[in-house]
């Protein structure tokens, strides 16, 4: 459990530091106030379950300014990322929590690594409308199968 939290904590902290330059700019930039405005005691939960080597539901479709809550589950054999950049500048995130382990706040992401028999949740607004690509970033996962569409509406 200690090695999924700190890779959360690794990765939010290497796209903190790469976004204080042009990346920045790419992302939400009112996140804050966003999730501060956001009632979230009406946020609507929506599941993702990675398998080996898929996701499903294979589309994800997010309505633009209504709280989520993600659940990003594993239950596949070995870890998968949930790596979706344009989706991820396209949100203003709130937290992505482990419910055992904890919780990192910070507003940019780039990919999540999920471990096999875990879940994490990730609390966030959609702000702008589009199609996003979701792919596992790990070598040949794409190619037998592993990716898929996020839709804001």
């Amino acid at each position: 459990m200690k090695k999924i939290l700190l890779t959360i904590i690794l990765t939010a902290a290497t796209i903190v530091i790469s976004g204080c330059g042009h990346h920045h700019a790419t992302y939400v930039r009112d996140a804050a106030d966003r999730v501060k405005a956001a009632d979230w005691s009406k946020m609507e939960t929506t599941t993702v379950t990675m398998t080996d080597f898929a996701f499903n539901p294979a589309t994800i479709v997010f309505r633009q300014g209504v709280p989520y809550k993600l659940v990003i589950e594993n239950k596949g054999t070995q870890k998968h990322y949930f790596t979706a950049e344009g989706f991820f500048r396209a949100v203003a995130t709130r937290k992505l929590q482990s419910n055992t382990d904890g919780e990192v706040k910070t507003p940019y992401f780039t990919a999540i690594e999920v471990y096999p028999g875990r879940s994490l949740d990730l609390y966030f607004i959609p702000v702008t409308t589009g199609s996003y690509h979701l792919i596992c970033t790990i070598e040949g996962h794409v190619d037998l199968g592993m990716k898929g569409e996020i839709r804001i509406e």
